[in-house]
């Protein structure tokens, strides 16, 4: 048998780093009990790293730690995956009134795309938080707080710099409902962005976004935003 070290969650830890939602990312994705080597070498982070962040998620009780059951000689393992009750809730919540909003979406509304597209914008310019009078946030501001609350959400985001700036979201917490009503699900996630940019004044939009450029990575493209003023 295999021991199971189990934490309650402490539902009023801190919001998740950039880091730290990659690794609970990749221990969610894995689908079975994993290793700390196996989740450095996804990631590329060093060991070291992911095991200070799995420990925290330990802590917390979002991850519970495994010893490997070993046959032959050596020390065994420790192996972590996501606690089942935590998946057990989300999906017999979320995803399902998810499915049927999603769905409602594609089936009944004009242009459904559109629509999940200014809901998102709605919702992003809820989740902004614009900086005080007579400020104005720059590009590294804004694409940091848009970073820091898709972080939240657990989309697990990665700032790209290069010839167009990219957050590669390496973990999409909607991904099953994704999978079946893309149009809706992603254009939600654009307008979110979108709209909170747009709250910020920001002088950079997300154009655009690339939804599972890989299975488990999609990447939204910012560009200037062409009707950014100075005055």
């Amino acid at each position: 048998m295999e021991a199971r070290e189990l934490i309650r969650p402490d539902p009023a830890g801190p919001a998740m780093g950039e880091s730290r939602s990659r690794v609970l990312a990749a221990v969610q994705d894995a689908g079975e009990p994993v290793g700390v080597s196996r989740i450095a070498a996804r990631l590329h982070l060093h060991a070291n790293t992911v095991r200070f962040h799995l420990d925290a998620l330990v802590r917390t009780g979002l991850v519970e730690r495994v010893v490997e059951e070993r046959r032959r000689p050596g020390r065994p393992r420790s192996l972590y995956t996501v606690r089942a009750e935590s998946n057990a809730i989300g999906q017999r919540s979320y995803r399902l009134l998810a499915e049927i909003l999603a769905g409602f979406v594609a089936a009944n509304v004009d242009q459904p795309a559109r629509a999940a597209v200014e809901a998102g914008q709605a919702w992003g310019r809820f989740l902004a938080e614009p900086p005080p009078p007579f400020r104005r946030v720059d590009e590294d501001g804004a694409v940091e707080q848009l970073t820091r609350t898709l972080s939240v959400i657990g989309f697990a985001p990665e700032t790209r710099a290069g010839p167009t700036r990219q957050i590669r979201l390496h973990h999409c917490p909607f991904r099953e409902v994704a999978v079946d009503h893309r149009d809706v699900v992603c254009a939600i996630h654009l307008g979110l962005m979108q709209g909170l940019l747009a709250e910020l004044d920001a002088p950079v939009d997300a154009e655009r976004l690339e939804p599972f450029v890989e299975p488990t990575l999609c990447i939204a493209h910012l560009s200037a935003r062409a009707e950014h003023g100075d005055g």
